[in-house]
């Protein structure tokens, strides 16, 4: 059975991207979809990811979520993954087409993906390698230099399951010509399982390590309705059985089964929705991609304006560039302040009092512009390293993985 529908929505037309001679026709309402998400992860980092200083100038991780509850709902808001997994999911389709009508191999597709993933999060980890040193050697103390280690490797998690989930385009388009929308529901069905294993009455016997089965069904969900949307197996009524579907199970999964509110880890709590994805997660993606595609010839229609769809590209061009140094804007911000002779409202004041988001919010617009102005030198990561000898891509590879190995051994101490 499909969940697709013999009235199709109409097809969005595609426009040019801006810049390039011969400019690739895209559609506006996937890339509007794609950079909404984008920029929901570094608003939500620097939302509800705070520093408390100690008296030595030390910084430390803290979030307001940990003392004010009623801050939770902003992560219904702000946890776009499973958008960001669905679009992706839309645009391997027709990324894959693409390429085998031109010849290429599915390996051939797979490697060029792969490189435009990992290149950026390999130069990042290998600037902070070496970063990492010369703070040491100016003073700045080793407490902050490991808040700020688990920070920048905070969002590159993503990029290894991303990378994963690419590598199984073929097998989710196999399933999607199959199953059609309904391809999705065996990855939900395991999520429903790993959820009554870590929380049910066998909680107690069950390791850690069993849960992590989770991670890959999890953010695949979305990625997997993607495809089926690319595939065009996934049309108006499916969108609407996902969107009021979703949001029947996310609101019993708080209701009744009282799942934690928060779509993010909050530290002092023992139970989380997102390391790894929950059953909430689910329902949250499948609320969130019935509504896009539901959504999606009004977005078009309103990208069409040059104001709105200036920025959406820009923002899509520098993709894995906000992802990978957002937390690097906020730390180069917020590591000179330690060194003030004060905490600074809203930048290295404890988050434990409501009003501390109010004394926030001024700090964004100061982070995005330091995150432009890194952007402008960073993103030349994104493209490839012709001219670089391979000794120094090597020599990046290594410093890459040590400072990775070194903040992921702080991340689960």
């Amino acid at each position: 059975m499909s969940l697709d529908e013999r009235s199709r929505p109409r097809t969005p037309r595609p426009y040019p991207a801006t810049g390039g001679p011969d400019p690739v026709l895209r559609d506006r309402a996937v890339d509007g979809l794609r950079a909404l998400a984008l920029l929901a992860v570094p608003t939500g980092h620097w939302l509800v990811g705070g520093f408390v200083r100690d008296a030595d100038s030390s910084l430390h991780n803290a979030s307001p979520l940990s003392s004010f509850a009623p801050l939770a709902p902003i992560t219904w808001v702000l946890q776009m993954l499973g958008i960001f997994f669905l679009v992706g999911g839309y645009a391997s389709v027709l990324s894959f087409r693409r390429a085998a009508e031109r010849g290429a191999t599915p390996g051939d597709w797979l490697r060029g993906r792969l490189a435009r993933l990992l290149r950026p999060a390999v130069g990042v980890t290998a600037v902070w390698a070496v970063l990492a040193a010369v703070l040491y050697a100016a003073g700045v103390p080793v407490t902050t230099l490991h808040t700020a280690a688990t920070l920048v490797v905070q969002p590159l998690w993503f990029v290894g399951v991303y990378a994963m989930v690419t590598a199984l385009t073929p097998y989710c388009m196999a399933a999607s010509r199959r199953l059609g929308g309904w391809a999705a529901a065996p990855l939900a069905a395991v999520i429903a399982v790993m959820d009554f294993l870590r929380y049910g009455p066998f909680a107690d016997s069950i390791p850690y390590w069993v849960t992590l089965i989770s991670l890959i069904p999890g953010w695949m969900f979305g990625y997997q309705l993607g495809v089926s949307w690319g595939e065009k197996r996934l049309g108006r009524r499916g969108a609407w059985l996902l969107f009021a579907g979703g949001t029947a199970l996310f609101a019993l999964l708080l209701l009744v089964f009282h799942y934690p509110a928060s779509l993010v880890g909050v530290p002092g709590h023992d139970r989380t929705n997102s390391h790894p994805p929950s059953l909430l997660v689910i329902a949250l993606a499948a609320a969130q991609s019935g509504a896009a595609i539901l959504l999606r010839d009004r977005i078009a229609d309103l990208l069409r304006r040059p104001a709105l769809w200036a920025p959406v590209t820009a923002v899509n061009r520098s993709a894995m560039t906000i992802l990978c140094w957002h937390q690097t804007a906020m730390l180069a911000i917020a590591v000179p302040a330690s060194f003030v002779g004060t905490t600074v409202q809203g930048l290295t004041t404890a988050p434990d009092f409501p009003t501390w988001m109010a004394t926030r919010l001024p700090w964004l617009p100061l982070f995005a512009v330091t995150l432009v102005l890194i952007a402008r030198v960073a993103r030349r990561l994104e493209t490839p390293w012709t001219g670089v000898s391979r000794g120094r891509r090597v020599c990046a590879g290594a410093l890459a993985v040590g400072f990775a190995a070194f903040a992921l051994r702080l991340t689960l101490v």
